[in-house]
């Protein structure tokens, strides 16, 4: 197989297992992945060791957008706080899609219980991330516990997102004012 073949394999495995484990869940067989990028059993293993692996990957490669979806420009120049409900304003949008499901990174540490997974360590980086986005707005915007705020923020982050993805709740009208509040008890600007 030549180098631009094994990258297409590679790239096409990298989106089945995006597409499908967030659809269906991480425990999708691997022919099923294969049969859908297109790609022999063998072409995945030798490009991944294994479906651990493929997924830990599909994630990581996948994180620098989600939070580029999900935070405002490093050149934005708005209060912390406006900066903050930026992030929530963002995610109620993205909750609002027909095929949401959730934040994908929550979703797969829910699913594999198992925090020393190679999957669950990437998805982890990517909520230490975003809850260190919270704790530094927090911090600049003059917040009484920056630490316990960036906590209960991505407490708030992760239920309304797990609540949206099962369908249980909207998110409209409800999470601005209940980030709106924890800013305020925290004396945030």
């Amino acid at each position: 197989m030549t180098t631009e073949a094994m990258a297409s394999s590679r790239e096409r495995l990298l989106e089945a297992a995006a597409t499908l484990t967030y659809r269906d869940g991480v425990n999708i067989g691997v022919d099923t992945l294969c049969k859908a990028a297109g790609v022999s059993k063998r072409s995945m293993y030798k490009l991944f060791e294994s479906k651990d692996e493929l997924l830990a990957a599909s994630l990581e490669e996948r994180a620098s957008a989600y939070m580029a979806a999900l935070l405002p420009a490093p050149d934005d120049n708005r209060p912390p706080r406006e900066r903050i409900l930026h992030v929530f304003e963002q995610a109620e949008r993205q909750a609002g899609a027909p095929d949401f499901q959730g934040c994908r990174y929550l979703v797969v540490q829910i699913e594999l219980k198992d925090p020393s997974h190679t999957a669950s360590r990437v998805a982890g980086r990517v909520k230490e991330n975003l809850t260190g986005f919270f704790r530094a707005e927090a911090e600049q915007g003059g917040a009484s516990d920056p630490d316990l705020l960036a906590r209960q923020l991505i407490l708030v982050f992760d239920g309304a997102s797990a609540r949206a993805g099962i369908k249980a709740d909207a998110q409209a009208g409800l999470i601005t004012p209940t980030v709106a509040a924890l800013l305020d008890a925290a004396d945030m600007r």
